[in-house]
């Protein structure tokens, strides 16, 4: 705990005895998150462990605090999971574009399915990190297990909520993994987004149902038939398939759900065949540490299983397994079709591999899905303010690194801030929020670079792919690119840019776009006012200001998501501290 939020607490006149007893008497609410009542009703036994982690929790700058009921015999249980084979299950996961209410939607979700009490918990039960709830955005997938009624049967409903925003593209995907279907859901007001287009696609790439919905009809300014028009124009859905709904208000959410069941298909699996599960994410948990969260495909597991992965081939033994309610809740076993944690003392989510499969160690299996590791769009370099922080800082790196293995480091050092590390990030929101989590959680503070995208140098001679021992060298760090006597082509990453924009600012989006060495793809009319816009562009013209230039040029009403477009060779200018520079003029 940083003794600088304990100071600016303090200051208050409110010690952490006072705070203590606050809670005891329970006259700090809000703090807890559980799946049931507060946790200041549940045993004694669970209360120094509940009264400390929320003293933490006020302390630390609104830290979200979630109970464990994992270690607690007292706490929820669960019904039998065996009562729940494959065709009553359902797997989902809802994708948006920013600011559309995915977040709400699943309360509202929580709420009526009875996982969580109507007013029981703050909004957006699911966004957990502070860097979240103040930002009013997702950036971390959440998973809730729910226990659904509907014509006289129970159903097992696994939700996945996932980011917005073009970044975490990689939590799309992977969420999308573990499911069958996707609730894609689109403003009533705002329209067809360019992440609404990016998300639907990557769904019907994986061949998974789409249940269209749209959302906050209840605003004055919502027009869903307009919308529900530019659906059909854009994603080839037909106005009669999209539900209307507010996840504010509850209204057309049961309709949602009962859609859940009947359109999306149950998980293919078998309970006797050998089990096989897809890890789909992870997170370190500092007093049990690595859980893992996998969908079960075949077979079942139980506590005390020998268990091993397959891209490491370690063997584990199952210390707990359960399901996400949406805080761990202990369970005798998991069956094929679901999705739990699994805890199994790894020490560093890197032994947890997102896309690896699991398997018992005596029945091992063929990897259900290729491993695809996060690719880092953009990187800068990361120094502490003063040189006696080092230390410090690198082992808060490694903290938050345990919880976001996205993240890229290497070792630098540089002339003028000492030494520091080269880190790779997923884009620009991603760097923004990776650093001010290492300042909420950890109080870390630290000099961060001007952001950089990854050049490719392709070597003329064998001396220098003896030395690199590769041909086309990859550079991250500006000081690093080869001297251009001994290099024949440079190369730059390239993106495929969609904009969607009311059609009055096509022309201050042509010329934005122009100058930054864009090439128009096409333009198509939504409607008789919105168009998308497509555009081929170097990465390096995106990362700094470009969204920001556009959302100023268009009042705000344009969106922009971009997807990796492959590399193009390009001119790089090596510049001296001296001020001279130097570059290939057969180059281009």
């Amino acid at each position: 705990m940083h003794c600088g939020r304990f100071r600016r607490f303090g200051e208050l006149g409110v010690g952490i005895k006072q705070l203590a007893n606050r809670l005891s008497s329970r006259r700090i609410h809000g703090r807890l998150s559980s799946a049931h009542n507060s946790s200041l009703a549940h045993p004694k036994s669970l209360r120094p462990r509940v009264i400390f982690n929320s003293i933490r929790s006020v302390c630390c700058s609104r830290v979200v605090f979630a109970v464990d009921y994992s270690r607690d015999p007292d706490g929820p249980k669960l019904p039998d999971l065996q009562d729940f084979p494959p065709e009553l299950i359902r797997n989902f996961c809802i994708v948006a574009h920013v600011d559309h209410g995915k977040s709400t939607l699943a309360d509202r979700i929580l709420e009526i399915t009875g996982t969580i009490k109507p007013g029981s918990h703050d909004n957006q039960v699911l966004d957990r990190l502070e860097v979240e709830r103040e930002r009013g955005i997702t950036v971390k997938a959440q998973t809730a297990s729910l226990f659904y009624e509907l014509d006289g049967k129970t159903y097992l409903l696994n939700l996945i909520d996932t980011p917005g925003h073009v970044d975490f593209n990689y939590e799309v995907a992977r969420s999308l993994a573990a499911c069958q279907g996707v609730v894609l859901l689109v403003d009533a007001n705002q329209g067809v987004q360019a992440q609404t287009l990016a998300t639907f696609y990557s769904a019907f790439e994986a061949d998974k149902t789409i249940i269209p919905a749209l959302n906050k009809i209840d605003l004055k300014h919502a027009n869903p038939d307009a919308v529900a028009a530019q659906m059909k124009k854009a994603l080839d859905i037909e106005p009669s398939e999209v539900l209307r709904i507010s996840a504010k208000l509850g209204t057309g959410v049961p309709d949602l759900l009962r859609a859940i069941v009947h359109r999306i298909p149950p998980p293919v699996g078998n309970v006797n065949k050998p089990f096989r599960g897809l890890v789909f994410d992870s997170w370190f948990d500092k007093r049990r540490g690595v859980v893992t969260l996998v969908a079960v495909v075949d077979g079942q597991l139980k506590k005390e299983d020998k268990i091993s992965f397959v891209s490491s081939d370690k063997v584990y033994e199952v210390k707990d397994i359960g399901l996400m309610r949406p805080d761990k809740v202990s369970a005798e076993k998991l069956y094929a079709g679901q999705v739990g944690y699994i805890m199994c003392g790894m020490k560093t989510t890197k032994e947890a591999q997102i896309g690896d499969t699991v398997s018992h160690k005596s029945s091992p299996v063929p990897p259900i899905l290729p491993i695809r590791p996060a690719k880092q769009m953009v990187f800068a370099g990361v120094y502490p303010e003063d040189q006696s922080q080092n230390e410090s800082l690198r082992g808060s790196l490694d903290k938050l690194m345990l919880n976001d293995s996205s993240v890229s480091v290497t070792m630098e050092q540089s002339a003028a801030l000492g030494q520091g590390w080269r880190l790779g990030f997923l884009g620009l929101l991603h760097m923004e929020v990776f650093l001010q989590r290492l300042e909420y959680e950890h109080g870390a503070t630290c000099i961060a670079t001007i952001p950089s995208v990854p050049y490719r140098a392709k070597f003329k001679f064998e001396k220098q792919i003896k030395e690199f021992r590769t041909e086309v060298l990859t550079v991250v760090n500006p000081q690093s690119i080869p001297e251009a006597s001994v290099v024949s082509e440079f190369s730059e990453p390239w993106v495929m840019g969609t904009i969607l924009t009311p059609s009055e600012y096509m022309g201050e989006i042509l010329a934005i776009c122009m100058e930054r060495r864009a090439q128009q793809k096409n333009a198509t009319f939504l409607d008789n006012t919105r168009v998308l816009m497509q555009f081929h562009m170097p990465l390096s013209e995106v990362i700094v200001d470009f969204f920001d230039i556009l959302k100023s040029k268009t009042s705000g009403y344009a969106s922009f998501d971009y997807e990796d477009a492959g590399y193009r060779p390009c001119t790089l200018v090596k510049v001296s501290k001296s001020g001279s520079c130097q570059t290939d003029k057969h180059r281009r």
